[in-house]
């Protein structure tokens, strides 16, 4: 009998777009069990509060029962070995992004040897989205409804009006 594969997919998720939701679609065809990380992203400014991400996160991907999300700070290294995890999925979506994460997973690799990282890009239709532009766009007042599942529309929506940037 073989043995349960977790992976875990890191990220800000802030916040979580239809491209993220794409990867965790690939990665629950790969995986028995995916945890979705949400960061504290010390080193990134976030729109939302990491309690606000990670419930957005449930609720956009409360279709996927072995989908189970969480809040992290520190090293993913000491997340992903906590937890048992074999694979740590990393999202790509153009050469600037694969540069970067190579970089990354070489680092993890020589962090955590036993964890193999997976790249999986998402759908062309997904490939130009980031939780940036999408910040972006709804803070100017642009429409983001394509870009982000309903229940992410709505609490952007309601995040930038208590922002008073509407």
């Amino acid at each position: 009998m073989s043995k349960a594969v977790l992976a875990v997919y890191p990220g800000t998720f802030d916040p979580m777009t239809l491209g993220h939701e794409d990867v965790v679609q690939r990665a629950c065809q790969l995986f028995d069990r995916l945890i979705v990380a949400v960061a504290a992203g010390h080193h990134k400014k976030s729109l939302f509060t990491m309690q606000e991400r990670v419930e957005m996160a449930r609720e956009a991907l409360a279709k996927y029962p072995q989908v189970t999300v969480e809040s992290f700070s520190g090293l993913v290294r000491d997340f992903v070995v906590e937890r048992g995890g074999k694979a740590m999925v990393r999202g790509v979506r153009a050469v600037t992004d694969f540069d970067y994460e190579f970089q990354l997973a070489g680092m993890n690799r020589h962090l955590m040897p036993d964890v193999e990282t997976v790249f999986l890009t998402p759908s062309d239709k997904y490939q130009f989205i980031s939780s940036t532009f999408v910040r972006e766009i709804a803070v100017l007042g642009g429409e983001v409804h394509q870009f982000v599942s309903p229940s992410v529309q709505k609490r952007l929506v309601e995040k930038v009006r208590s922002l008073g940037r509407e």
